[in-house]
């Protein structure tokens, strides 16, 4: 099928995948698009699996950008202990006749039809539709650039080894990449009896099937990475990439009466350590007590944001699941005594905090954080080092990545130190870890490295630099298609 014919104003279709993680990069990419660049926008959505959270991203969407949702599919065919990213590939695969009939209807009821498709990294099945109605594609890599040249990577780890990730004799060296242990790639290519395992395989050649890659870095994050990838492109091996990140939110004024943000008021200058795994991490009840315990021995102030634990899943909070029976306060969970002997000195908060609001707080001199690609460019963008505690997902790599000499922004907290009898990292390493962060030498290293990356995030996402580069490159190419 020909391209559509396009009128003047672009307009861009952005499908992100399930989870605030995906959904709010979406809504700040469809802005800058709205906003700074002429174009109007779509966010499709999912129905299954959404949570107050996806819609709390899209809450006040500028002009220009709209929201709408695929229906719901069924997933009673699922185990109930699924994992996340084969509910996810599923709800794509089975929702691709929804989204043709709803790209369809842009074509013919629009003068702008749809001038770019942009598939979220979870949703690159969704590219076929895109390429059957000739409308320009693209995969929205919502994580780094590493993380994508791993996943391009897997169709031919899958080809050429047959032993599980974990146990490859050497580390997995690609081009301008940091060296990876088998153990640090991804969470889905870790076993390869489970189903999620071929997914991911086909996940990686379905990236080939878009005519490009934005992704939500910077350069200075991960310079040798995109030169090399770009030499590849240039050969034709990859896609191009784009890099049209750091994609963040502006730090609000309405934040200002929040309890976390008056409680940081009154904290010295870079004191506090703020202490949060994401929206979607979770810990066991056992290592919740010991990273209380640490908070506490290491004699540091905190600000941690508590969410339930679970003995299960370390993603369990990922669509806003509660294992914990009727019990609604995540803050019961905590050592009997630990709020009245920690008081002054750190604040505990069920589930939620302003994150971009308190990384720019002038007394935030740390992050403990699992190292989701998002709240990290928050800390990047806020001149914050981190303590490196990942948990599922690409967050491993990221981690790696994150406490190389050549980005230097975090401590790690190695995965030796957890007990082997049950993985918990305790209490002793806990303290000492928040003390090298918050007071020690190689914390004070991180902390410069956090500086400079501040700048460069700045300058990367000022008006007319790389960020609004990209995208106009990007949309230049659309409207030539017209």
């Amino acid at each position: 099928m020909a391209p559509a014919v396009h009128a003047t104003v672009p307009h861009v279709v952005l499908l992100p995948s399930p989870g605030a993680g995906h959904v709010a990069p979406a809504a700040q990419l469809a802005a800058c698009l709205a906003t700074h660049h002429g174009c109007t926008a779509t966010i499709v959505t999912y129905t299954n699996l959404s949570t107050a959270r996806n819609s709390s991203a899209l809450a006040s969407l500028p002009r220009g950008v709209t929201a709408t949702a695929l229906p719901e599919v069924s997933l009673d065919d699922l185990p109930a202990d699924e994992r996340i990213e084969t509910r996810v590939f599923t709800v794509v695969r089975r929702t691709l006749p929804h989204l043709r009939e709803l790209l369809l209807s842009f074509l013919g009821s629009s003068p702008a039809g749809v001038t770019a498709f942009l598939a979220d990294l979870l949703c690159p099945a969704a590219l076929a539709v895109a390429a059957e109605l000739g409308i320009p594609r693209y995969v929205f890599f919502t994580s780094n650039l590493l993380c994508l040249t791993t996943l391009l990577y897997t169709p031919e780890l899958a080809t050429t080894t047959t032993c599980e990730c974990r146990d490859l004799p050497e580390p997995v060296v690609l081009p301008g990449c940091v060296p990876l242990h088998g153990a640090d790639l991804i969470d889905p290519v870790q076993n390869r009896t489970n189903p999620v395992y071929q997914l991911m395989v086909e996940l990686g050649l379905d990236y080939l099937l878009a005519d490009g890659f934005l992704i939500n870095t910077f350069d200075a994050m991960e310079h040798d990475t995109l030169v090399a990838f770009n030499e590849l492109s240039d050969k034709g091996v990859y896609p191009p990439a784009y890099t049209v990140g750091p994609l963040v939110r502006s730090p609000s004024v309405e934040a200002a009466n929040d309890v976390c943000i008056r409680w940081l008021d009154e904290q010295p200058d870079g004191s506090v350590l703020y202490v949060c795994l994401g929206s979607g991490g979770t810990l066991s009840v056992a290592q919740t007590a010991e990273l209380a315990a640490g908070l506490e021995a290491s004699g540091q102030r905190f600000l941690w944001v508590v969410r339930f634990p679970s003995d299960k899943d370390v993603s369990a909070s990922y669509f806003g699941t509660n294992d914990r029976g009727d019990n609604d306060d995540p803050l019961s969970y905590l050592p009997e005594g630990f709020a009245e002997r920690t008081k002054g000195a750190g604040l505990a908060v069920p589930l939620w905090a302003p994150q971009v609001e308190v990384l720019n707080h002038r007394a935030v001199g740390g992050f403990l954080s699992h190292c989701g690609w998002n709240s990290t460019l928050e800390a990047a963008s806020a001149g914050v080092p981190m303590l490196a505690w990942p948990l599922f997902a690409e967050q491993r790599m990221n981690a790696v990545m994150l406490s190389s000499e050549r980005v230097g922004l975090a401590v790690r907290m190695r995965p030796s130190s957890a007990r082997p009898d049950n993985g918990v990292v305790p209490r002793e390493e806990v303290g000492s870890a928040v003390r090298k962060l918050m007071v020690g030498e190689m914390g004070a290293v991180a902390r410069k490295k956090a500086g400079e990356l501040r700048a460069a995030a700045e300058m990367a996402s000022a008006p007319g630099g790389p960020q609004h580069q990209a995208l106009a490159e990007m949309v230049g190419k659309w409207k030539g298609r017209g």
